[in-house]
C-alpha cells in the first residue's frame, strides 16, 4: 500500500502540475480541454494517495474525487462543445478565402493573437480590440509588448491601418521601436477613441 501511495503521490503532483501550465497557456480550446483529462488523471492519483493513507486521507479523497467531477465538466466544455466552436470558425475562415465576399478571422483567433513584423518577427501580442458600436469596426487594438507572464509588459493602442489580419497572425509595418514610442496605457484606464499620438495614415 505504501508502494502505491508514493506512486501515486508523484503521478498526482506531476499531473497538476502539467494541467495547470496547459490551462493556464490559454493555447485554445484543445490544449485547455485535454489540460483537463490531465487534471482529471492527477484527481484520481489524489484520491489513490488519500486511500492508501486511511482514515487520515479521508479529506484528500472527498475533496478531489469533487474535482474529479468538476474536471469532467470542463472535459466536455473544451473538448466537446467549445472544440466544435473553433472548428466552426476555422472552416469559415478557410470558405471565406474562396469566396468573393470579405476574408473571416474569428475574434477568438484575434485576442491574443501575435502582432509580426514584415519579417515574420512577433513584436508584441493583442490583448484586446475596442469595438465602435455603431460603425461595428476596430477603433484600435491593445497590444503587450515586452515582460514576461504579464510582469513588466506595456500596453500600446495600435491603429487598425497600421495592421494587416491573416489566417496566421496579425502584421504590421510599425517597427518595435516605433510601437515602443506610441502612448503606454495604463492597465485600468484606456482612452475613449484611438489617441492621435498612434494614428497612422491608412
Amino acid at each position: 500500500m505504501g508502494n502505491i501511495g508514493e506512486i501515486a503521490g508523484w503521478l498526482a503532483l506531476a499531473a497538476t502540475s502539467v494541467a495547470a501550465l496547459m490551462t493556464a497557456s490559454n493555447l485554445g480550446a484543445r490544449v485547455t480541454g485535454w489540460g483537463f483529462v490531465v487534471f482529471t488523471v492527477g484527481a484520481v492519483c489524489w484520491i489513490l494517495l488519500g486511500w492508501s493513507q486511511g482514515e487520515a486521507g479521508r479529506t484528500l479523497v472527498i475533496s478531489n474525487a469533487f474535482l474529479f467531477l468538476v474536471n469532467l465538466v470542463g472535459i466536455y466544455r473544451w473538448l466537446g462543445r467549445q472544440a466544435r466552436y473553433s472548428d466552426g470558425s476555422r472552416r469559415a475562415m478557410k470558405r471565406s478565402e474562396r469566396t468573393r465576399g470579405p476574408s473571416l478571422m474569428s475574434a477568438c483567433t484575434l485576442l491574443n493573437a501575435p502582432i509580426n513584423d514584415l519579417d515574420g518577427d512577433k513584436l508584441a501580442t493583442v490583448v484586446d480590440a475596442m469595438l465602435s458600436r455603431e460603425g461595428r469596426d476596430i477603433v484600435y487594438l491593445v497590444a503587450s509588448r515586452g515582460g514576461v507572464g504579464g510582469v513588466g509588459e506595456k500596453l500600446h493602442p495600435i491603429d487598425p491601418n497600421a495592421v494587416e489580419l491573416g489566417a496566421d497572425g496579425i502584421t504590421t509595418r510599425l517597427s518595435g521601436e516605433e510601437i515602443d514610442r506610441l502612448p503606454v496605457l495604463e492597465p485600468d484606464r484606456w482612452p475613449a477613441e484611438l489617441p492621435r499620438e498612434a494614428r497612422v495614415a491608412a
